[in-house]
């Protein structure tokens, strides 16, 4: 494996993750990569998933998708085509893809009411769709999520919560808050839908009813999203394609053309950076934990000197 760091600076973020590319695909680990670069496993492979998506569909690289790009073995058997790619690849260029796509707050409301009226399961899928948008929690973390992470014992939302070690994908806790109406209209209905079909009940007087340790999302049959472990022994490594194929099914339902769960975030993003968050309150709300990672996701507008002088008085 070669690698050879250099001090990063602002405009030399997808340079150094171009880098760490080359070393996967050239033979070397997460972790060695990482030791190399000084930063943490999870921040190389999230990294490298960005550099690779945007090859595939950039460069039209066969079989290395969305899905695909997480994992090691499909970079390599892609390694020629890749090193091709990335010979004639500009991260400077602008591009109009899909993951790109920022969504407008109407976008979403009239979204969210073309998949009421064609869904088969309305208040489950409504409840699905604004979850996404309003926490910024991944597809994966919401598949984990159950009962008593939403409620309180007394059947009352759990404004400020918490997205438990066990449910976030980084393995480590962070803040988790309930606080939008719509999302809270949405689950209310679902379940109380739950409670009459008798799927995942408990104790009446706690947890409206429902068993707090129940998945938060269940399917007809009473059974949550399956989630698939995967990767090399002892790696603590999940995918959750049933989670990822209901999402496409919303977007698409809700007439949202090239909108995937990459380009939901980026829209959190925006909107957070819209309400004045900085980039240490995105990383918070998204489970992220290096600055570089976030300005990845989303990049910051930055003014030029005469911008920021031009009228000041």
């Amino acid at each position: 494996m070669s690698c050879e760091p250099e001090p990063e600076q602002d405009g030399d973020t997808v340079a150094q993750s171009i880098r760490m590319l080359i070393a996967v695909v050239e033979g070397g680990t997460y972790e060695a990569v990482a030791g190399c670069f000084g930063v943490t496993r999870t921040a190389v492979e999230r990294r490298i998933k960005a550099i690779a998506v945007r090859l595939s569909q950039v460069a039209g690289i066969e079989g290395l998708n969305e899905d695909g790009a997480a994992f090691v073995r499909r970079l390599r058997q892609h390694k020629d085509a890749i090193l091709v790619a990335l010979e004639a690849f500009d991260p400077k260029r602008p591009d109009d893809h899909r993951s790109n796509r920022i969504l407008t707050a109407d976008e979403i409301l009239q979204a969210g009411k073309r998949i009421k009226a064609r869904s088969v399961h309305p208040w489950h899928d409504l409840a699905l769709f604004y979850l996404l948008f309003a926490t910024g929690a991944r597809p994966l973390e919401i598949a984990r999520l159950e009962v008593r992470d939403y409620l309180h014992a007394d059947g009352s939302v759990r404004r400020r919560s918490e997205m438990r070690a066990e449910v976030a994908i980084t393995q480590k806790a962070r803040p988790l808050y309930f606080l939008s109406t719509r999302l809270d209209d949405a689950l209310s209905h679902y379940l109380q839908e739950r409670l009459q079909q008798d799927l995942g009940v408990g104790q009446m007087d706690a947890y409206r009813g429902l068993d707090p340790f129940s998945r938060l999302f269940l399917s007809p049959t009473g059974v949550g999203f399956k989630i698939t472990p995967y990767g090399e022994a002892g790696q603590r490594r999940f995918l959750c394609r049933p989670i990822l194929e209901t999402y496409r099914k919303l977007f698409r339902y809700g007439g949202m053309k090239d909108v995937t769960a990459l380009s939901v975030r980026r829209t959190v993003v925006a909107r957070l950076y819209e309400r004045g968050a900085d980039e240490d309150d995105v990383g918070l709300i998204l489970g992220i934990s290096e600055r570089s990672a976030v300005r990845e996701l989303l990049a910051r507008h930055k003014p030029t000197i005469e911008q920021l002088l031009d009228e000041l008085v």
